[in-house]
């Protein structure tokens, strides 16, 4: 059996550079939009007064193009489509080729080829784009990673052995960091401690933690320090358990959006083994929106097809007003959903899927009210 591909016509190279063009300058636009208000500003301030040159305020400008059209694929793919089609229905060209038997299907083939292109793109500059960016824009900024974290080591009934408090730490090294030692006895449901570590600095190794300048709270069973003394090192969260305390308090003050799928896939196994549910269904779901989120990118571009098949003499802001709405619509409710998962309101595969089940049936209600 020969497989031949779908032959190429002029129509289709015709439709895919109106589509293009347009969705390119809706892109341009939204870009530009989204970005002047504040990080425009910014950054011309700075170079005003001499934190940085010319230079490199041209480059933050540019690494902030990424986390920017990771949004802006699938909104100029909805106008570039919704234009097009509605200035070529304004034109009758839609009536001249339904009159010489071309199904919608086959009217919008080019838009959904387009649109796979704009769906990689999308998914590409979240996984890559986005995350190095990020990490550029640290390395001219010269910003440390500091971190603030909590941690709790537990046993296989849940019962907590050891929390680590870490008051700063600037990437390995830790500073004025808290060891609360939990004895076994448990007094109304309040875990008794058996010692308290104060600790001036540290340093966190792959397999352990080591502690120095180290003061030492023994704690009585009534609650209170009957001994105090000084230690010089201490070893705490040796082998697995130093190696995932690290990990969790690397990415803690790390947005979702500068974690690249790789690694924020191993951030959402961790979250699970070290059982942090609210950090897990929120982290999972933020996981699962890299997936679906480009697939917005097909489901808008036809939707923009449908929108703007439109009679002659129909008003053109009643398709531009349903699509407007439609992108704030989304992006509105993505924090609401994303707090729905964090909660264990809604399963993440729920919240992260909700999106991508809403325009397909906007999709299907608009292509039987409009009798395509």
């Amino acid at each position: 059996m020969n497989f031949k591909l779908p032959k190429i016509t002029i129509y289709d190279r015709y439709m895919f550079k109106q589509v293009t063009l347009a969705s390119c300058v809706t892109i341009l636009l939204f870009t530009i939009v989204w970005i002047a208000p504040e990080t425009l500003l910014s950054t011309i301030r700075g170079a005003l007064s001499g934190e940085y040159g010319l230079k490199t305020a041209l480059l933050l400008l540019f690494y902030e193009l990424p986390k920017i059209l990771d949004k802006a694929f699938p909104v100029g793919l909805l106008l570039g489509t919704l234009f097009t089609f509605d200035k070529m229905s304004k034109d009758s060209e839609l009536t001249i080729f339904r009159a010489v038997g071309m199904s919608f299907p086959r009217i919008i083939a080019p838009v959904v080829a387009l649109s796979i292109i704009f769906t990689f793109l999308c998914f590409i500059t979240g996984d890559k784009g986005t995350p190095m960016a990020a990490e550029k824009m640290r390395a001219i900024r010269g910003a440390l990673k500091t971190s603030q974290y909590i941690y709790t080591q537990k046993d296989d009934t849940g019962h907590p052995l050891v929390a680590v408090v870490v008051s700063k730490s600037i990437e390995r090294e830790l500073q004025n960091v808290m060891v609360l030692d939990f004895s076994n006895e448990v007094y109304q449901d309040v875990h008794q401690l058996s010692n308290i570590y104060s600790a001036k600095k540290g340093t966190a190794y792959d397999d352990k933690w080591v502690l120095e300048d180290i003061t030492n709270y023994r704690i009585s069973n009534d609650g209170i320090y009957f001994d105090i003394r000084h230690i010089d090192k201490m070893n705490i969260l040796n082998g697995e358990a130093a190696t995932n305390a690290y990990t969790l308090m690397s990415y803690s003050n790390v947005k979702e959006r500068d974690i690249n799928n790789k690694d924020l896939a191993k951030y959402v196994k961790l979250l699970k083994q070290e059982k942090l549910s609210e950090e897990y269904n929120g982290t999972l779901n933020k996981y699962l929106q890299r997936f679906f989120h480009p697939l917005v990118c097909i489901l808008l571009a036809i939707l923009g097809c449908i929108l703007g098949f439109s009679k002659p003499r129909e008003q053109r802001l009643v398709g531009f007003t349903i699509a407007i709405g439609c992108i704030f619509v989304y992006y509105i409710t993505l924090p609401f959903f994303d707090l729905l998962a964090e909660k264990e309101i809604l399963s993440p595969y729920i919240t992260s899927t909700f999106p991508i089940l809403a325009f397909t049936a906007a999709i299907c209600a608009f292509y039987k009210s409009k009798d395509l």
